[in-house]
């Protein structure tokens, strides 16, 4: 028989993380553990968390869903997937704590030469919003660190001013020795986005996340067809949780790029599916965290690991396990710029 216990936890940045929809100071999950009377002593752990005014399930009455949908599991003594697909935080918890216990405890979920010790994973190095002499320290910080790969959140201070700042990395290192990927987080609009890509583009930008806010396919499909730099859709993707509709968002936007967030975009099953769906279409991706604790991130990094299998050479978004001050310890470690799994 299956058995779910449910506690909470509240996480607090070491910075305020900023993005164009507002600060985060603090982070609040919900942590499963889950048995099976069949395995005596094997716990399975997972995270179910929210970002509020993203996240599609996130909702005042999360808790009460959450208890309610854990009682389900118990029942079936399996995840119900269609179910839980309007939840990905959830199902995404259920998944990362039913792994653990199918690897009889290990936080090793999976079998990969990255599970195993064997191989890296590449991450590009993330630069919060910030004012224009804080970003640029945080760059230099990320640059000293040995990330190739940095990711600009913009969209918070003056454009010009977030050009200067893309301006002076430029003149320092060229495109062979940094990638430059900028998010947007939504911050453009359909009338001056464009404007703004091409302005971008100057600088040799690998790619932007999300120019425009979600919801405008028809625009969003537009600037993929005529920007001069790749667009990457991000937000996009959250609440699309049937295969169907996905299609339906790719074949109409046709973007260069997804990006997959497991606790947003469906949890490990949804995932698969987008995966499945942007390789039909020769469309590119990568996984990204999404400001969970270090209990999510080791599910997403091995997940990650899973999908992609070895040598993956696109940088990834796992660098967050160094965000809170009161973070959960787990086995993984930062090389460089690669993320590690501690044997």
């Amino acid at each position: 028989m299956i058995r779910i216990e449910i506690s909470e936890r509240t996480f607090h940045f070491k910075q305020p993380a900023g993005t164009s929809r507002g600060v985060y100071t603090k982070r609040h999950s919900y942590f499963l553990t889950v048995t099976d009377d069949t395995c005596p002593g094997i716990k399975g752990f997972g995270e179910c968390a929210t970002l509020p005014d993203l996240s599609c399930d996130a909702t005042p009455e999360y808790e009460t869903i959450l208890r309610q949908l854990c009682k389900t599991v118990e029942t079936l003594g399996k995840i119900p997937y269609d179910i839980l697909r309007p939840y990905p935080s959830i199902l995404f918890g259920l998944e990362t704590a039913f792994a653990q216990l199918e690897a009889h405890g290990s936080t090793t979920l999976f079998d990969t030469p990255f599970g195993r010790g064997e191989e890296g994973i590449r991450i590009n190095g993330l630069v919060w919003m910030g004012s224009f002499d804080e970003m640029y320290q945080r760059i230099e910080t990320k640059l000293q660190q040995g990330f190739h790969c940095v990711k600009l959140k913009i969209g918070a201070i003056d454009f010009n001013k977030e050009l200067e700042l893309i301006r002076h990395i430029r003149e320092s290192f060229s495109k062979k020795q940094i990638e430059l990927r900028v998010d947007a987080n939504g911050a453009f609009t359909p009338n001056n986005a464009q404007q703004r890509l091409e302005a971008l583009a100057k600088y040799d930008i690998h790619s932007i996340e999300q120019p425009i806010k979600q919801h405008q396919w028809k625009a969003m499909a537009r600037l993929c067809a005529i920007s001069p730099l790749p667009i990457a859709l991000d937000e996009e993707l959250i609440g699309v949780n049937v295969k169907s509709m996905k299609a339906d968002l790719l074949d109409i936007i046709q973007p260069q790029y997804i990006i997959l967030k497991p606790s947003l975009h469906g949890g490990m099953y949804g995932t698969e599916e987008w995966l499945q769906l942007t390789e039909e279409r020769g469309i590119g991706s990568w996984i990204t965290s999404a400001l969970e604790s270090n209990v999510g991130l080791n599910a997403i990094a091995h997940f990650c690991a899973k999908v992609y299998g070895s040598h993956i050479t696109t940088p990834q978004g796992l660098g967050t396990g160094q965000l809170f001050t009161d973070n959960i310890t787990m086995p993984l470690e930062i090389k460089g710029d690669e993320l590690w799994a501690i044997k």
